[in-house]
């Protein structure tokens, strides 16, 4: 194979019609951000490397792109925005007490030769909301999404709200080691629940918390059905996660959005960093979420600088892929073609200038005389 004429696995190329969807999908989602009072900002792609440790992150270093710079620094690709604008927040905010609502787009770098198909280059566009710890920044952040995705054109779709505090009060009830509940969380947010469940008979869990372990990704449903769920909490950390729940629904229901989501307590994250609400965004043509978001009080001050946060990040490529495939772009403009040759080159620029200042796409092609 010539290496010149093709793309590493996991990179292409978008270009024409698809790329200028993709740019009017990006310029949208920041238009209804900055709406909402967000502000651009755009990190360095690249980073020192202990800004996505894996403890912080969640990400395995084997899974990141890593080279090195001249003074021998271990430098990344970033794989995730969300330890980045942490990062950044806490420069921001060194000697000033408010909130801040910060929004991005640019691309993210993920190298995992194992998921065959998958892009290893995604775009994500994202919000970020600071130093607000009420349910109303949940309900807010929740309430963006939805509106983001309505701006870029999608009309189908789901928003599921987990609660990552449901599952670690059941595993502090049972004094649970913390390495062995993210190994746990792990395989079961991978859906691998006979690894799971072995790593519960080894760690000499007893038969009743493996089963509610084993079944909280059973539970998706309504409000409604949310309250059934406080007899099987049964301690206070899961409890608090079923009442911020509650308030959550309620104050989406304020904004009139709450036909937009269901709650799903089997939603667990590799991410360490969430701390409490978690969601994803569904639709139909692709297979998996078009946006996953939560709320990670506790990642900013490992960078300096203790607050509460919370955001989302849409992965831009898998929402242009549901989008064509449901048929809902809108309408392209094609470019049109002037020829001309060494006689009408005058006329076919002023022609050409013209139709440009109405906003049209005009391209001139020179055409040799015989």
């Amino acid at each position: 194979m010539n290496r010149d004429m093709h793309t590493p696995d996991g990179v292409r190329d978008v270009y024409g019609n698809e790329l200028k969807e993709k740019r009017r999908i990006e310029d949208a989602i920041l238009k209804q951000m900055q709406r909402y009072g967000y502000r651009e900002i755009k990190p360095p792609t690249f980073e020192y490397f202990n800004v996505f440790r894996k403890e912080w992150s969640g990400i395995s270093a084997r899974d990141l792109f890593k080279f090195f710079d001249k003074e021998g620094n271990t430098l990344v690709l970033r794989p995730d925005f969300t330890p980045q604008i942490a990062r950044c927040i806490c420069q921001l905010a060194q000697n000033e007490e408010r909130s801040y609502r910060l929004c991005y787009v640019g691309d993210t770098f993920t190298n995992i030769s194992e998921l065959q198909g998958k892009l290893k280059e995604t775009t994500q566009a994202g919000a970020e909301f600071f130093s607000d710890d009420s349910v109303y920044a949940d309900a807010e952040m929740i309430a963006l999404l939805i509106s983001v995705l309505q701006a870029a054109g999608l009309s189908e779709f789901q928003i599921s709200i987990g609660h990552a505090a449901f599952f670690h009060g059941i595993c502090v009830e049972r004094n649970l080691p913390q390495e062995e509940e993210d190994a746990i969380r792990a395989l079961i947010a991978d859906n691998n629940y006979f690894a799971a469940e072995k790593k519960m008979l080894d760690a000499g869990i007893d038969d009743t918390c493996r089963e509610i372990l084993l079944k909280i990704s059973d539970f998706v449903g309504s409000a409604e059905e949310l309250e059934k769920l406080r007899s099987a909490a049964g301690n206070e950390i899961s409890l608090a996660a079923i009442d911020r729940l509650s308030s959550l629904y309620d104050a989406l229901a304020a904004y009139g959005m709450q036909q937009y989501v269901s709650f799903d307590l089997g939603m667990l994250t590799k991410h360490h960093y969430y701390t409490g609400i978690t969601f994803e965004a569904y639709t139909y043509g692709v297979g998996d979420a078009i946006a996953k978001g939560g709320r990670y009080d506790n990642l900013p001050a490992r960078f300096g600088k203790a607050m509460p946060a919370i955001g989302f990040a849409v992965m831009v490529d898998e929402l242009l892929s549901a989008l064509l495939r449901q048929g809902e772009p809108a309408e392209t403009k094609e470019c049109e073609v002037i020829r001309f040759n060494d006689d009408s080159f005058e006329e076919a620029l002023q022609k050409a200038q013209a139709l440009r200042a109405e906003g049209r796409d005009v391209a001139l092609d020179y055409e040799k005389q015989a």
